[in-house]
């Protein structure tokens, strides 16, 4: 049996879309796929249209009952999605795991110890993981013979890759395990011209440690995911879809394995040169980036934030702050509605960056989770770079975001 991790420290990079979407794509192909939900926040029950209130029992009840010697066998808990597609869901429990197993021995091996159990029953087992360096994380880790990365074609998705390092780092120090790490460009959109060359710039880059296969932007995936079905059966004739199937049958081709101390080194190395590249970028992207850029040169002030999100659509937490960006070359307004202003767009305007198209606006507001929708030139809609949506009354999607 191959397990899979899928990790992502960097939340909205579309991790638990690959997780659910490829798994569906390896059952679909006649493969006999196990996919477990890592991640408290349950996101692949909700993309699967497993209902929350019937989840009497989860992954984090098989995790702990050994050591509670009240064993649980994983099969008890799983949820039949297809012919060939099972689901270990999650629960909000699993937040509790790592207080739950303090001075456990050899607490780090309890999926790893679960899956032994399953290994002759499946060929491939994808583990979403939660976006944080965690013990949850840490023993996705040790079960897994590989990892994927999905990486945004994005600037700021490129930094996010250390953190990737650093959780290899800390698995490489506590045991000598073979592990085999990819990149996968995730949510790329062709329109821009910044995600053009930094696609280029991964794939020369990182080479054959990164899949051929790229999962393009797609409203029908998140469409899908609104409606608890993975894009194969929400929309067979979709890009989306395509990609995807192109992804499984990578993966399934793909067998060869390299230690994990080379694959470190190798990305390690890399890291500097294609955060460097990025800033070159950046650099040229746009003219008010290259006077930024010109003052950093001559030690008058650094590349600020706002000249580098500019280029990077969507909604981010920045040093305390949500700052939305996005893109209407045309539009004469654009202005955010949500639960925090009372959905009265009035209240928060976006402002335009040059003659460039893109509009960003920052926002401080208190942890929680927010739902809004853009305004563009008072037609209402949802945030077109921001894959977490959840439909609303009115027959429509209202995107996503969660302050932390």
């Amino acid at each position: 049996m191959r397990v899979i991790a899928v990790i992502n420290q960097k939340g909205g990079c579309g991790k638990t879309t690959v997780a659910i979407n490829l798994a569906s794509a390896l059952a679909e192909v006649d493969q006999k796929t196990l996919l477990i939900d890592m991640d408290p926040q349950s996101h692949c029950a909700v993309g699967l249209a497993v209902p929350e209130e019937q989840i009497e029992q989860s992954i984090y009840d098989v995790l702990i009952s050994k050591s509670r010697n009240e064993p649980i066998r994983l099969t008890e808990i799983l949820w039949q999605i297809s012919d060939n597609l099972e689901l270990a869901p999650a629960s909000m429990d699993l937040s509790a795991f790592e207080q739950q197993m303090s001075g456990i021995i050899e607490r780090e091996d309890c999926l790893k110890d679960v899956l032994g159990d399953v290994k002759a029953e499946y060929d491939y087992t994808i583990i979403d993981c939660p976006p944080a360096v965690s013990l949850l994380t840490f023993n996705a880790l040790r079960a897994a013979s590989d990892v994927i990365v999905p990486v945004e074609t994005g600037y700021f998705a490129l930094h996010g890759l250390s953190k990737q390092l650093e959780t290899l780092n800390i698995l490489c120090e506590r045991c000598n395990h073979e592990i085999d790490v990819r990149v996968l460009a995730s949510m790329y959109d062709i329109r821009t011209k910044m995600a053009r060359e930094i696609l280029a710039e991964l794939r020369t880059h990182f080479a054959d440690k990164m899949f051929k296969t790229t999962v393009n932007f797609n409203t029908k995936i998140k469409e899908a995911s609104s409606f608890g079905q993975p894009i194969s059966e929400y929309d067979p004739a979709s890009r989306g879809r395509m990609d995807f199937r192109t992804l499984a049958e990578e993966v399934i081709a793909s067998q060869q394995k390299q230690k994990r101390h080379q694959m470190v080194n190798s990305l390690a190395n890399q890291l500097e040169t294609i955060t460097t590249s990025a800033d070159e970028l950046l650099r040229s992207a746009t003219p008010a980036a290259k006077t930024l850029q010109a003052n950093k040169e001559k030690k008058k002030q650094p590349l600020d934030t706002d000249a580098k999100l500019s280029n990077y659509y969507g909604v981010n937490q920045i040093a305390g702050a949500l700052v939305f960006v996005t893109l209407y070359p045309r539009a004469k307004s654009v202005q955010i509605a949500g639960d925090f202003n009372n959905w009265q767009p009035s209240k928060t305007k976006m402002e335009r960056v040059g003659e460039t198209g893109v509009w960003q606006t920052k926002l401080n507001l208190p942890a929680g989770k927010y739902r809004y929708r853009l305004v563009v030139d008072g037609q209402w809609q949802q945030d077109p770079f921001n894959e977490l949506i959840e439909p609303n009354p009115f027959g429509g999607f209202d995107s996503i975001v969660e302050v932390q």
